[in-house]
């Protein structure tokens, strides 16, 4: 009998393949970092057929580890980046261009333009989304624009888009199946979240046929069965398929109103169920569906995104070259009382909610002679829990009530240092799970509910590794946060002409 479920973690900078038994244990895994490719500033771009390489490999060395073959795999599930943007050629499967990252600013002025001409009331009131370049719709328009021939083959039918999931899907099952489920398409700002469905008038504003666009299909439940080779013996079905954010809050089991979870990796991600009816931020953040686990039952979810997170300790290792290893970052946090009045703004591709500022840029003030090493790095800890706090504090307005508990997960999670200061800034506690893996967890998750092996009962048993109390003055809390507004407010705008 097949014995795992075959997860797929596709991010941002390296794709993961994890193997989890029937009580959704991790117990195989591979991971690969793939190339970030930067054109220009504020451009941020993925090799497609080299994103695919690279999950296809960690997919094979995890089945290798586990010894049991493609023949131990009962499903496939995906979670993935979400926003990133791939168009390729119905016939062939050669992407025309490379996709367009979630963190490109390149259509920010196509953004600014929309604005100006009226239409972001109508984007926000259909899809739930503020109009920014972070969604995939500007991406594919600027594709088609770009691409020398592009128009005409996507109005002939020649052409798909969509975004990571659908090529995954795509490759995965030999190019039979082009879907995506309700979370991916929820985050294009092509798709009517009140009707379900993709939307004729954004389609037309953006100038993308329809005909391009891939089938919705709901997350848990066969979207697909995999094909090619290595797949001769047994043909899994592709039985989860989420949004990485989504998957993760159903990996943390919030499937509750009211409950909250925040990833902390390249970017940070605050959702919070709210329930069957869509609720609409006044503060700056988006309204969006969690994983459909059956048709016609939609939940909504507020998310507050900001762009940059863990990456903030890559830019220290990769760029600045003053971390050896980001795990390092907790010990020299440590070894300091404070920042001696530094802030980091990590601004490098504009900041999310609730400023969605495409226009802001990183920043480094209160630079005294004596500040070093660690004062920076610590800053930037702090700078990511900052962020997160903003978020929130948007949240328990929308809300009504603060947050009561904020469940973490991601890789920047596995640090003490910043879940400790993460709990004093936002004055409530954060549990970090056992199962570190929470986006592969959901994923997993939902494939075992569509194999039957697990019921939502089962899963919300799951348990917690540790909790960190907030234990710092209310005070002190506040002045600290007062100094990060005036930091952002100096970042803010910096990158308009003019």
């Amino acid at each position: 009998m097949p014995e795992y479920i075959l997860a797929l973690d596709q991010g941002t900078t390296s794709s993961r393949a994890l193997l989890f038994d029937r009580e959704l244990r991790p117990r195989f895994a591979a991971q690969r970092e793939f190339p970030q490719i930067y054109p220009r500033p504020g451009w941020v771009e993925h090799d497609p057929e080299v994103l695919w390489q690279s999950q296809h490999a960690v997919l094979r060395e995890a089945i290798e580890r586990a010894g049991c073959g493609p023949a131990g795999v009962a499903a496939v599930a995906v979670a993935n980046q979400r926003e990133t943007a791939v168009v390729w050629d119905r016939r062939t499967g050669q992407p025309i261009y490379n996709a367009i990252v979630w963190q490109c600013r390149r259509t920010a002025d196509r953004c600014a333009e929309l604005q100006s001409q009226g239409r972001a009331e109508t984007i926000r009131a259909k899809t739930g989304l503020i109009l920014d370049a972070y969604f995939s719709a500007t991406k594919i328009e600027w594709i088609l624009d770009h691409v020398a021939g592009a128009r005409d083959a996507a109005r002939r039918g020649d052409l798909l888009c969509g975004t990571i999931d659908s090529w995954l899907v795509w490759k995965l099952s030999g190019g039979q199946r082009h879907v995506t489920d309700f979370t991916n398409a929820a985050r294009t700002m092509l798709f009517n979240i009140h009707d379900l469905r993709w939307d004729e008038e954004l389609l037309d504003l953006f100038g993308i046929p329809a005909a391009m666009l891939p089938d919705i299909v709901p997350s848990s439940g066969v979207a697909a069965e995999c094909a090619g080779p290595g797949w001769s013996v047994r043909r899994p079905p592709v039985a989860g398929l989420a949004g990485d954010q989504q998957a993760a809050l159903f990996g943390q089991h919030c499937f509750e109103p009211g409950q909250a979870k925040n990833t902390y990796g390249t970017g940070c991600f605050l959702l919070m169920n709210v329930g069957a009816e869509p609720v609409v931020s006044r503060h700056g953040l988006l309204t969006t569906l969690t994983a459909q686990t059956r048709p016609g039952a939609p939940a909504y979810a507020l998310e507050g995104s900001v762009f940059i997170g863990g990456a903030v300790l890559q830019w220290l290792r990769d760029e600045l070259n003053i971390l050896t290893h980001a795990a390092d970052s907790d010990a020299l946090a440590r070894s300091i009382p404070d920042t001696g009045g530094v802030y980091l703004v990590p601004a490098f591709a504009g900041l999310g909610a609730p400023h969605w500022d495409m226009y802001a840029r990183g920043a480094i003030l209160g630079l005294t002679r004596g500040t070093g090493r660690a004062q920076i790095v610590r800053a930037a800890l702090e700078a990511i829990a900052y962020q997160v706090a903003d978020v929130a504090a948007a949240m328990a307005a929308d809300g009504g009530r603060p947050l009561a508990l904020l469940r973490a997960d991601g890789g920047a999670a596995a640090n003490d240092f910043l879940m400790q200061f993460q709990a004093d800034v936002l004055g409530c506690p954060i549990e970090r799970p056992a199962c570190m893996e929470s986006t592969a967890l959901g994923a997993a998750a939902l494939a075992a509910l569509a194999l039957g092996w697990h019921t939502p009962q089962t899963l919300a048993a799951l348990p917690a590794e540790k909790t960190f109390l907030p234990a710092m003055a209310a005070e002190r809390r506040q002045t600290l946060l007062a100094g990060w507004r005036k930091a952002v407010a100096r970042a803010a705008d910096w990158a308009r002409d003019g």
